[in-house]
């Protein structure tokens, strides 16, 4: 997070005083909260001043603001914890709190980008004959020592389809073992 709760409470002010759910009545929980929990840090006198209402609901919150980050860093992280026990779902709605939910929300965070590794760019016909060659030859080795005269015919079947060379090759090989 790394911003102080007076920095963080300058950046939710005008959030805090523009929000409709904060009514005279929240904002009476809160100056009372910090009043009787922590007479040091909101004293008889402001908090009387606070709850006037005469003066409209988000000038009371303005001053309230002020007033608090006049006091320290304490004064405002007792307004946050206030804030957050009576009117949560204004608290998890701060921009602050949106950001550092945000940084710290892996499934929202960007995807790392992996890099695609290519061994060849030639597609996948090329693997098919690649691998068409190598069975070829591998049933050549194995009739090969066998020598089955049935391998044979089997190494001219497996001939039928490969690439010309290995074509070649495989029924020139099947035409010696006849002969």
């Amino acid at each position: 997070m790394g911003d102080s709760f007076c920095e963080q409470l300058m950046e939710d002010g005008a959030f805090l005083k523009a929000d409709r759910r904060l009514d005279t009545e929240l904002v009476d929980k809160l100056i009372l909260q910090l009043n009787r929990i922590y007479p040091q840090i909101l004293t008889d006198k402001e908090a009387t001043k606070f709850r006037n209402l005469d003066v409209p609901t988000n000038v009371r919150l303005g001053e309230l603001l002020t007033h608090l980050q006049g006091k320290g860093e304490e004064a405002c992280r007792e307004f946050y914890r206030g804030l957050h026990l009576h009117v949560e779902e204004v608290y998890y709605s701060l921009p602050t709190r949106l950001r550092l939910r945000d940084s710290l929300d892996p499934l929202t965070s960007p995807p790392v980008i992996q890099q695609r590794y290519v061994l060849n760019d030639r597609g996948p016909l090329f693997f098919l004959g690649s691998f068409s060659f190598a069975v070829g030859i591998a049933l050549l080795y194995y009739y090969s020592e066998a020598k089955l005269s049935g391998g044979s015919r089997a190494l001219g079947m497996a001939a039928l389809g490969l690439k010309r060379k290995a074509q070649e090759v495989l029924v020139w090989y099947t035409e010696d073992c006849f002969i």
